[in-house]
């Protein structure tokens, strides 16, 4: 407790008055020091000051035992009881402490210094209520007492009393203006209530009165990465260590800023400054791996990284499997598996690890290795993971009961997980049972309503069979705002048009869906339809033949007569422009 810091040195200054004191009080006519010593009086100074003797010296036992008999002696005084209670508290007796000061109250219900630690000793107790009524009792008996403010703001704050809060620290700056602590609590009181502004203003104005205030820069550069203002944060976190160049914290923050935003040669450096002043930092070892590894140029110095963190934690499953995983990439995938087996069931990665040895054994081509894999693993352990992984492994076998089996089974264990619910209606979508699969999909709205894969689902369903058009381009349109740029989607978006007979708008997304996936048959195809419907019929032919000739589409032949359906009309529209009398059709 901050009270307890300042107890012992007083003990030591006062010590040298008490015991002056002391001795002349034990003289007497007729008796010499020796004699004094021999035969002490038993009251409760002579205890008091040898409880100060011993607290100077260390002797927090022997203190104890001195102020405990000057206690009896004195039980109303509140000095000798805040000392005690103070070396209690050294004791981490915090039970006996707050007990004598409970009792002092009795006596002295007035005194500050008691209110004050004992409201410390029940933050310690985690009981706030008593805590804020301590507190506040130290305000109304003396304003000045600075601390009490702070620690009440806080403990407002824990229970969200958010108001009481906010007023307790402006009480506390009208005490003290110019206090940096008060403004940097403020800041820390706006930031918990999610008001980033004010937060962000009050840390400023910490920094205003203290530029070099380390809480206040960290509680700015905090505000700034979960704001995603990395760069101001990365500004925030330089300064800090210009500051104080070994606060590996903020270093390791900063490494990892960059390395989120891919600039992986400076996050190298920071990780890398981290392990030259302490070469067991593990985490930066770690985190040094994973530049190696996001960057993909240096997968054998990911390992070797990796390797030395196992050296030294064997049970870090993290290092574990980005190492497995840099082994795959680089195509050893015998070291690779032997890896992800070492992740064991009771690790988070057991799920993700037995995936990836799925995925080794199918795309050798040993689907039913695989598939006993996974089956052993659901054995181990239930994951959800594994009954969707297992699904598709059925899937790509050709047996698409089994995997639809696989599916329901898993939402019997796990009735709320999106992605099953996802992977059974894609596989009903591929049974052509298409009602049946938005139904599924409509359950992925219910667990998450921003699913824009879902979304398409269903608007591209819809547009595919001409029906609910309108709600189609509704959904359609939320899944494009959610995931701008995703070709698949504006492509459903033109479908959706082109079925509504809004032509020029369906040309207008469908060329930038094939823009985006030049190489798609079936979004090229769309296009092609849709200059079709317009009457462009040399565009549509180009498309078509680029289709046949260039991509992989689904049928052929459907193309080829489409082919021969353009140029037939491309002939009849020739034919009536010779024909006398006839208009001229634009294309």
């Amino acid at each position: 407790m901050k009270t307890t810091k300042f107890i012992l040195p007083l003990f030591c200054i006062l010590s040298i008055i008490s015991l002056a004191a002391c001795t002349s009080a034990l003289r007497s006519p007729g008796k010499n020091l020796e004699e004094d010593i021999i035969h002490p009086p038993a009251n409760a100074y002579y205890h008091y000051s040898m409880g100060v003797l011993h607290a100077c010296e260390g002797n927090v036992n022997d203190a104890i035992r001195e102020y405990e008999k000057a206690h009896v002696l004195e039980p109303q005084s509140s000095d000798i009881t805040v000392e005690l209670a103070s070396l209690y508290i050294k004791k981490r007796n915090i039970i006996r402490a707050t007990e004598l000061l409970e009792k002092a109250l009795i006596y002295n219900p007035d005194h500050v210094d008691t209110h004050l630690l004992l409201g410390n000793l029940y933050i310690t107790l985690k009981e706030p209520d008593n805590a804020i009524r301590e507190l506040q009792k130290v305000i109304e008996l003396n304003p000045q007492k600075l601390e009490a403010y702070l620690y009440l703001s806080m403990l407002f704050a824990e229970k969200e009393y958010y108001e009481e809060s906010i007023k307790t620290l402006q009480d506390f700056l009208k005490v003290k203006p110019e206090s940096a602590m008060g403004r940097y609590y403020l800041g820390k009181i706006y930031y918990e209530m999610k008001l980033y502004t004010e937060a962000e203003k009050w840390f400023r104005k910490a920094l205003d009165i203290d530029p070099s205030f380390e809480s206040a820069l960290a509680g700015l550069a905090h505000l700034y990465e979960i704001q995603d203002k990395k760069n101001a944060a990365i500004t925030i976190y330089r300064k800090l260590i210009t500051l104080n160049p070994f606060k590996l914290a903020v270093r390791f923050k900063l490494g990892k800023t960059y390395l989120a935003m891919d600039r992986f040669d400076e996050a190298e450096k920071e990780f890398s400054e981290i392990l030259s002043i302490d070469r067991s930092n593990t985490e930066a070892r770690f985190s040094l791996g994973l530049v190696h590894f996001s960057e993909g140029k240096d997968l054998n110095g990911a390992i070797t990284e990796f390797r030395a963190v196992l050296k030294e934690d064997p049970a870090n499953h993290r290092a574990r499997y980005f190492m497995a995983s840099a082994y795959d990439h680089i195509n050893n995938h015998t070291e690779a598996y032997r890896q992800f087996d070492m992740i064991p069931p009771l690790s988070k990665l057991y799920g993700n690890a037995r995936i990836q040895m799925g995925l080794i054994l199918k795309e050798s081509g040993r689907l039913t290795e695989a598939t006993d894999l996974i089956n052993n693993a659901i054995i181990q352990k239930k994951d959800a993971l594994f009954y969707g992984f297992l699904a598709s492994l059925h899937e790509t076998a050709g047996d698409m009961k089994t995997a639809e089996e696989t599916l329901r089974s898993g939402l019997l264990l796990f009735p709320r997980d999106k992605d099953l619910h996802y992977r059974l209606g894609v596989i009903y979508e591929k049974l052509k049972r298409t009602n049946e699969g938005i139904k599924e999909m409509r359950k992925v709205l219910e667990l998450d309503p921003d699913n824009a894969e879902a979304l398409n689902f269903i608007g591209y369903s819809y547009a595919d069979r001409g029906i609910h058009l309108g709600e189609a381009e509704k959904m359609i349109k939320r899944a494009l705002e959610l995931t701008p740029g995703n070709g698949y989607i504006t492509d459903s978006l033109g479908w959706v048009y082109f079925r509504q007979n809004n032509i020029e708008m369906a040309i207008h997304y469908l060329e930038q869906a094939v823009k985006i996936l030049p190489e798609d048959p079936t979004i090229a195809e769309h296009l092609g339809d849709a200059y079709e419907k317009a009457e462009r019929y040399e565009k549509a032919l180009k498309t078509y033949r680029h289709i046949l000739t260039s991509l992989n589409p689904k049928s052929k032949e459907t193309l080829k007569e489409k082919i021969s359906g353009v140029l037939k009309k491309m002939k009849r529209g020739k034919e009536r422009i010779r024909s006398p009398g006839s208009g001229i059709k634009k294309e």
